[in-house]
């Protein structure tokens, strides 16, 4: 009897030992960050299954990355207010944590990862690095969850560009880059529904494949490229990540004070205000009123703003949009989902007042698509998803505004780059983070 007393009280001392991980304890805690999480939630949960469903093109003609049919999170190394809110949102603790599962996949939303093909630490980050190199290898690796259970997991080809969303301590972050493309989380506030979802993904692979050769110009061109910090976790709420992010959008912030328009200053200083933050919560209650021409005009000259304020590499990127939304439409035919998924969605995110991202069409992109949607006889599908508004209306709407772009107006000569700074994400997010010194093993 003892005996089994001691061993009881061994394991017990043995348990109080162990890593303690965050619960909820109810505390109050940032009710804007908490939304943001919840939002990023939202996204993963309809892209991860997307890029799985893109992964089944086989394009033989686009440059391939390896994925994982699942996404992880951790909220390791932030302040202990902001971990209650990730376990509060997502069920996100300390350990990489799966937020966003394809149907193939052996990890379910919820699971939390032990070990990675034997391998363990307490650093979330470390972990993702490793999940990423085994993503890499391109072979089928085992996983150990904290159930006890192991699962083997089958890393899939897809055309190249990442699908990603921004960090949500940083919801603003966006850019474009021929390795993966970075949405800032107003995208997810649209209710993405499957099509739409996909839609994301191929355009982002849509922006690599037709704009990957002059943005490796610009880049290799411009600068000598340093360590590589691993892509994995630009997209997670770790801590190095999140700063990384929030650099980057100050830098497009501070941009702002030499563009010339005042219209693009107004955009991009209101980002920065607490009132913009504030609107999440009092949009998700609002009630959705049909838009008139003016309003659509208005937002996408606010669309024409934010292409306009990208710069470094994205900045190139951005001269390929048209084209990237041909390809995304050609190859949503070949998976037999809805071509039009673009206009749906450029016209939820107009309703809800969410124009600070790429989704969102400019007069030149409404322009080329829906010629495009024309000639497969889809004109009239067009007009009723944009309310009844013709966008050769608009076209002629917006012609004398301000902002409204005009043939040539986003096209590329390196010496016309706005990023002229030297602050390290000056380029864009992803172009820094590929030269931060990455932790190691």
């Amino acid at each position: 009897m003892r005996h089994i007393a001691a061993l009881f009280l061994i394991s017990l001392l043995a348990a109080c030992a162990g890593p303690k991980y965050t619960v909820d304890d109810g505390r109050k805690v940032n009710e804007v960050l908490l939304a943001n999480i919840r939002n990023y939630g939202a996204g993963e949960k309809v892209l991860r299954p997307a890029i799985e469903r893109a992964s089944k093109l086989k394009d033989p003609d686009c440059s391939t990355q390896w994925e994982l049919p699942f996404s992880v999170e951790s909220s390791d190394k932030l302040a202990p207010d902001d971990r209650v809110a990730w376990v509060r949102a997502l069920g996100v603790d300390e350990r990489l944590t799966v937020v966003g599962a394809a149907s193939s996949s052996p990890l379910k939303i919820g699971d939390k990862i032990q070990e990675i093909d034997g391998y363990a630490r307490e650093s979330a980050e470390k972990m993702m690095l490793e999940l990423a190199d085994k993503r890499d290898s391109g072979k089928p690796f085992p996983i150990k969850l904290h159930s006890g259970a192991t699962v083997r997991v089958a890393p899939f080809h897809i055309c190249r560009g990442y699908a990603r969303l921004a960090p949500p301590a940083t919801p603003l972050a966006q850019d474009y880059h021929w390795l993966l493309t970075v949405h800032p989380l107003e995208v997810t506030r649209a209710e993405l529904t499957p099509d739409e979802a996909l839609w994301v993904v191929l355009w982002g692979e849509g922006v690599s494949e037709e704009g990957g050769a002059r943005m490796k110009t610009y880049a290799y061109g411009s600068k000598v490229v340093g360590t590589l910090y691993n892509l994995f976790t630009i997209a997670s709420g770790i801590q190095g990540a999140a700063a990384a992010a929030n650099a980057a959008v100050q830098a497009a912030q501070s941009a702002a004070n030499s563009v010339a328009t005042e219209v693009l200053k107004r955009q991009l200083l209101d980002q920065a205000t607490s009132a913009a933050t504030s609107r999440i919560r009092e949009e998700a209650t609002s009630v959705v009123k049909k838009l008139t021409q003016a309003q659509v005009a208005n937002a996408m000259q606010q669309a024409a703003a934010n292409r306009g304020s990208l710069s470094g590499v994205a900045w190139v990127a951005s001269t390929v949009f048209e084209k990237a939304d041909a390809w995304a439409y050609a190859r949503m035919e070949k998976l037999r989902a809805d071509p039009l998924a673009g206009f749906t969605l450029h016209q939820k995110l107009i309703e809800k007042g969410l124009t600070a991202n790429s989704m969102v069409l400019d007069p030149d992109r409404m322009g080329a698509l829906n010629k495009l949607a024309e000639s497969r006889g889809q004109g009239d599908e067009v007009v009723a998803i944009l309310q009844g508004l013709k966008p050769e209306d608009m076209q002629v709407a917006m012609a004398e505004m301000p902002l409204a772009s005009a043939p040539g107006a986003f096209s590329y000569d390196a010496e016309d780059d706005p990023s002229k700074q030297l602050q390290p994400f000056a380029r864009g997010l992803v172009d820094g983070m590929l030269n931060m010194p990455t932790e190691s093993k």
